[in-house]
């Protein structure tokens, strides 16, 4: 009887240890299973992670450079900057210099140096036309320019000598045209057109020589003419 009594509890005490086996084995289960997902989701977060770190540092590889350049391209943008003040007035200074030292201001110093290149040549100088036109006008610098439109003529090197010495004068003249117009016996004959800027008087200059007045080595046919020419700054 008493081992009957016991064999029965032996196999309810095993009964219980198989439940509590099967129930144990089945929480390790969801241990496993819960554990494997959390790693997966940890491998998900890293690699997430890592792309997102290798774009943020592409995103400021890459805004870095452009800010270089940027920064490049200011400081070469600003260098023909720098002193631009000082320049400014050593071009005004320069400027102010060619007026007054290369450009004529009355008809009669273009006249007279004319005349008196073509008489060292031994070359004549005849039947001068001019036209004229203002220049920026209403400002500081308003010139008044002088087309002139002169017949010349005389030996073939007198000729290129005095061409010469019109492009190296000390007055600013500017050759726009040279046509020959014939030869004969030697002597050749060209059409000779000019270009200068009457400026402004500076100073006494205005008292010192009259606009209308020419030299004494001035083209004959082109002295009366010229008198009826503008000065630059609407002066006669």
């Amino acid at each position: 009887m008493t081992t009957l009594a016991e064999k029965k509890r032996t196999a309810v005490a095993a009964r219980q240890w198989a439940d509590k086996a099967r129930r144990l084995g089945t929480l390790l289960n969801f241990h496993y299973a819960g554990v494997a997902v959390l790693g997966l989701v940890n491998l998900y977060l890293l690699a997430h992670m890592a792309f997102a770190w290798r774009a943020a540092t592409s995103d400021n590889a890459t805004a870095i450079a452009d800010q270089t350049i940027a920064m490049k391209t200011a400081e070469i943008a600003r260098q023909p900057l720098e002193g631009l003040d000082a320049k400014i007035a050593q071009a005004t200074k320069d400027s102010d210099k060619f007026y007054k030292q290369r450009l004529p201001f009355a008809n009669s110093e273009v006249l007279g140096e004319l005349g008196s290149l073509a008489k060292k040549q031994g070359v004549k100088l005849t039947r001068g036309q001019y036209v004229y036109s203002p220049v920026m006008d209403g400002t500081a610098g308003a010139l008044t320019e002088a087309r002139m439109d002169y017949s010349l003529s005389g030996d073939y090197r007198p000729l290129v000598l005095f061409i010469n010495s019109v492009e190296r004068d000390k007055l600013f003249f500017m050759i726009s045209g040279l046509t020959l117009t014939g030869q004969q016996s030697g002597t050749v004959g060209l059409r000779l057109r000019l270009i200068t800027y009457l400026r402004s008087p500076v100073g006494t200059e205005g008292s010192d020589k009259s606009v209308g007045e020419a030299g004494e080595d001035a083209p004959k046919d082109t002295a009366d003419h010229a008198a009826d020419a503008p000065a630059a700054g609407g002066q006669r």
